[in-house]
């Protein structure tokens, strides 16, 4: 077995591979790590594991400098999941065994691991915890609607008697809605925003595993989520709405514009991303009937406490997001990406 960093040339081979294990999520696409390295400069030093002339493991991994920081390695950045896959447990240690070595050849102290757990059958072990939402779908968008509540069945109708229309796309024609929305949502949060390049870049290389869906009344764009896709899983890293709209139900729109379109699309699984055991977010997803499954972060360089028990909410991290929203949006979006790369959350 020969164990080596990735290359760009690597990409096919690599794609393949993913494509077909069955723990790989979208974010374990070659895509990630290209547009963090082509959008922020990162470097990527993912490692690839090989029998011959055939893949048998590949550790995505991305080397980040702070400024008047150690070097850290993550895997992966900007998303919930980035964890090792190989053909058995002998060839994942070799890979994270090799990254270590990398990192303490660049004097680096951190390896941020984001892996997951199985589902539970004891849920009360849940709570205060971060989990990521899973829904099973069934093969066709109309098996998937009927086997909702009521409740959700009508709430998706409001949103359509409310006028809300939606365009659903695999181009970047509609970035600037999308971007648009999201800016103003993240200024909201008190968040710093990513670039729009990230976003580009991001379409650029998901190509044909990319959607986009924005929705809209009249001409306003009111809401806008985009979804990844590997093999027969999809995902839903950022999705927003505008709020003084909320009332026309944009976002029960926008989710179920997305879930029918992947449902149609072979794909069986779709991943509502990250939140908090039991609060709003997760009941919002709870809804339409996705199940929890732990996150399980860690730092593989140290002993050091699981990242959710580690970070509390300061009262100073409270400040800086009060003081955040409250600064111009022209502001946010100018300075907002040059943080932002530089978060791995």
């Amino acid at each position: 077995m020969n164990i080596r960093l990735s290359a760009v040339t690597d990409e096919q081979a690599w794609d393949q591979y993913v494509s077909t294990h069955p723990d790989a999520t979208p974010y374990h696409r070659f895509a990630w790590v290209n547009s963090i390295e082509q959008a922020y400069h990162h470097k990527n030093i993912s490692f690839i594991a090989l029998e011959g002339d055939s893949v048998v493991g590949v550790l995505p991994c991305i080397s980040m400098k702070k400024p008047f920081a150690n070097t850290m390695f993550c895997s992966l950045p900007y998303c919930d999941l980035g964890f090792c896959l190989a053909n058995n447990e002998t060839i994942q240690k070799a890979l994270i065994e090799e990254a270590l070595k990398a990192l303490k050849s660049r004097k680096g102290t951190t390896f941020e691991y984001r892996d997951n757990s199985s589902v539970v059958t004891d849920e009360t072990t849940l709570d205060g915890k971060k989990v990521r939402m899973l829904l099973p779908l069934p093969e066709t968008s109309e098996a998937l609607m009927s086997g909702f509540k009521s409740k959700l069945r009508s709430q998706i109708r409001k949103s359509e008697k409310n006028g809300l229309t939606f365009e659903i796309t695999s181009s970047p024609k509609n970035i600037d809605d999308f971007y648009q929305i999201f800016s103003i949502n993240m200024r909201k949060l008190g968040s710093p925003v990513h670039s729009k390049k990230w976003f580009e870049t991001i379409f650029n290389n998901y190509a044909e595993n990319i959607v986009l869906s924005v929705v809209y009344v009249d001409n306003t764009p009111v809401g806008a989520g985009i979804v990844l896709t590997n093999g027969n899983k999809a995902c839903i890293p950022w999705a927003s709405t505008v709020s003084e709209y909320n009332r026309l139900a944009p976002n029960m729109m926008l989710y179920w514009s997305l879930l029918q379109h992947v449902a149609d699309t072979s794909i069986s699984e779709f991943d509502f991303g990250r939140s908090t055991y039991n609060e709003g977010t997760y009941k919002f997803k709870r809804q339409w009937g996705a199940v929890p499954t732990p996150l399980k972060w860690s730092n593989l360089n140290s002993d050091i406490k699981n990242h959710d028990e580690a970070a509390g909410t300061s009262k100073t991290r409270e400040l800086v997001e009060n003081i955040w929203s409250k600064l111009p949006l022209k502001v946010t979006t100018v300075i907002g990406p040059k943080i932002r790369k530089h978060i791995s959350l």
